[in-house]
């Protein structure tokens, strides 16, 4: 993404739009905001260190606004603010004064404040010395000086003298900025997300990192820097309730400054180990669940009407959830579905799915979960065709990576509240990528079904999107093979003959092999062979509803070399990490 995709953020790449936006000034210096949803109570997502604008709280937005109020605003020296100069202008007071700036033009009379990194030094002033506009506070990898940083490298000198090293973090330098910023904002978003398969979130930051210039960078730094003893006398003036959340593997600043932190507060403590330093970016889940929790704590308890049905009396249930691509994919769904009605009559079923496939399921008669109303609608991803196979390209999906998220939140919340026998995906890799991230989160049994697997660069494509797509195979492999038991039957639906004759990348499987060895062949569903061939994935779908015995089923519908198991990998259970792609 370069800097003027990344703009287009704002205006076509998030899942929704503000209700309000404008800007303060302040000393002749114009700071943008904007306002997202509705709910009480509003939670104000600081700016952090000017090198990113508020697109770093993107994926909060896209889910906390669902219940909440979420205030943003890009920070002095990035995205639509201006960029004063001086160092003068970037002191930590002046980014606490547009703090309460903005809540005073939003109306806001106290708000949960959230902020990650350097923002946490303006979070820790503002509860501190603006106690009547805090309502609670987040701190997430705070670079505050509570405890030693890092051991830096030999060869790293100060800011303004010549660098002598290009090597890691000497690049910390302001004449390594002005000959060759990109390199370091790569290098410096590689160390923000260490995690594996972190090249979208850097790729992503670089360019809103290019939005800004290295003079206003310098000015950033060179602006009067708390001390330890500022810090502390604080932090022990905090009162209002306070989650402080870190990485374990944070190599920007140590979680020990957080556990410093929380000791100095009285705040509850998490440390999200093998995590990175920005842990709302690579953690959306996880992160989004953690301030939920936290926020709802403290909120007055509001009544609630709850029926609870015992689980002997209750109806077999099933949550159908189609990728939303294609009328081709929904009638083929719709023929499974029909399918598994007629071998386990009464069963209830239900469909999690957005436009336009949902108005084709409900001309049909089928019953929509009231929870699509909440579902972000996927736009049409690029495809190409090989055989019947349908190589849908990496780029194309990963644009959408805030409507995922919010999508797959609809369906961690319904799962959360309603009890579901069987989730059956078909294609959804919000859905399938999110529980391997977190599979703590499977409750249900779980069948997976695809007519792709894995990703191919584009022809067109160049050697980083070659490195991109066989990067997110990888993931992907390294999903199934940590947590198998996610998904309890994995159905390949299509010819195996027409799956490319290639690897996922260099040093990875062979895609065909691959693809025996873990999933089910259940044979094109679109020829004149398609009704068997439904009737035998549904019969594997019915035994994941009933105790009776998984031997082998009717070939019929099925490939010879179909396996049953379906994969030597399966096993009851739950989920791994980050884009899934099979």
């Amino acid at each position: 993404m370069n800097s003027s995709a990344a703009s287009e953020w704002r205006t076509s790449l998030r899942v929704r739009q503000p209700e309000v936006d404008g800007y303060i000034e302040r000393d002749g210096v114009r700071i943008f905001y904007e306002a997202f949803g509705t709910g009480e109570p509003t939670i104000l997502m600081l700016p952090t260190w000017s090198v990113v604008h508020a697109a770093h709280g993107r994926f909060q937005i896209a889910d906390l606004a669902r219940n909440y109020r979420v205030v943003t605003f890009d920070g002095r020296g990035n995205g639509r603010s201006d960029r004063p100069k001086g160092a003068a202008a970037y002191d930590d007071r002046r980014f606490v004064a547009d703090a309460l700036g903005v809540l005073d033009a939003t109306g806001t009379e106290r708000a949960v404040v959230i902020a990650c990194s350097t923002a946490t030094r303006w979070l820790l002033r503002l509860a501190a010395e603006h106690p009547d506009r805090v309502l609670a506070a987040v701190a997430s990898g705070t670079s505050l000086p509570l405890a030693p940083g890092h051991l830096l490298p030999a060869d790293m000198v100060p800011l303004h003298e010549r660098y002598r090293s290009t090597d890691g973090w000497a690049k910390f330098n302001a004449h390594y900025w002005r000959d060759d910023y990109e390199a370091f904002l790569r290098f410096f978003f590689s160390q923000v997300w260490t995690e594996p398969h972190s090249h979208k979130v850097i790729d992503d930051c670089v360019a809103w990192g290019l939005e800004t210039t290295p003079e206003t960078l310098i000015d950033t730094i060179d602006a009067p820097a708390i001390t330890e003893a500022e810090a502390i006398a604080l932090a022990r003036r905090v009162r209002c309730p306070m989650l402080v959340i870190h990485g374990g593997d944070d190599a920007v600043t140590p979680p020990e400054r957080s556990v410093r932190l929380a000791q100095e507060t009285n705040a509850s403590l998490v440390i999200l180990e093998g995590a990175g330093h920005c842990s709302g970016n690579r953690d959306p889940v996880k992160f989004n669940l953690l301030v939920r929790e936290f926020v709802e704590s403290f909120l007055p308890q509001r009544p609630k009407v709850t029926n609870w049905t015992r689980a002997q009396t209750r109806d077999k249930r099933v949550l159908f959830v189609p990728s939303g691509a294609t009328p081709r994919s929904a009638r083929r769904d719709m023929m499974i579905a029909d399918a598994l009605r007629s071998l386990r009559p009464g069963l209830r079923i239900e469909w999690l799915v957005s436009a336009p496939v949902r108005q084709l399921l409900e001309e049909q008669g089928e019953a929509i979960h009231p929870a699509s109303d909440e579902l972000a609608s996927e736009a049409p991803r690029p495809e190409q065709e090989v055989g019947e196979h349908q190589l849908q390209r990496l780029g194309a999906w990963q644009l959408l990576d805030e409507v995922h998220l919010r999508n797959f939140m609809v369906f961690n919340d319904l799962a959360a509240r309603e009890p579901i026998d069987l989730v059956i995906a078909d294609g959804a890799r919000q859905i399938d990528h999110h529980l391997h991230e977190n599979p703590e989160l499977k409750r249900f049994a779980y069948a997976w079904l695809t007519d792709t697997v894995g990703w191919l660069p584009v022809p067109e494509g160049n050697e980083r999107e070659a490195l991109l797509t066989a990067d997110a195979n990888a993931e992907m492999l390294e999903q199934i093979e940590r947590y198998p038991r996610v998904r309890d039957r994995a159905i390949y639906l299509g010819d195996p003959a027409d799956l490319p004759a290639g690897t996922f990348g260099p040093g990875l499987p062979l895609i065909r092999d691959w693809t025996r060895q873990h999933f089910t062949l259940s044979g094109p569903l679109e020829n004149m062979q398609g009704r068997d061939a439904a009737r035998g994935v549904a019969s594997i779908l019915a035994a994941l509803l009933s105790r009776e015995s998984e031997a082998e089923p009717s070939s019929r519908g099925y490939r010879k070399d179909a396996r049953w198991p379906p994969h030597p990998l399966r096993c009851s259970g739950a989920g791994s990490r980050r884009p899934d792609r099979s």
